[in-house]
């Protein structure tokens, strides 16, 4: 393992890892529900 690596590795908690992974899966969740609420919505220039 490199160096860097390592240093990451000893720095970063289990519990602030897990809480780092659940962040980006809400997120990810949050941008899946906002892109599912605007499907079929016209977007094309005319509708400005």
């Amino acid at each position: 393992m490199p160096v860097a690596q390592k240093a990451v590795v000893a720095t970063t908690s289990t519990r602030e890892f897990i809480l780092r992974q659940l962040a980006l899966f809400a997120a990810a969740a949050l941008f899946v529900f906002v892109l599912s609420l605007t499907y079929g919505l016209d977007l094309s220039p005319g509708l400005f």
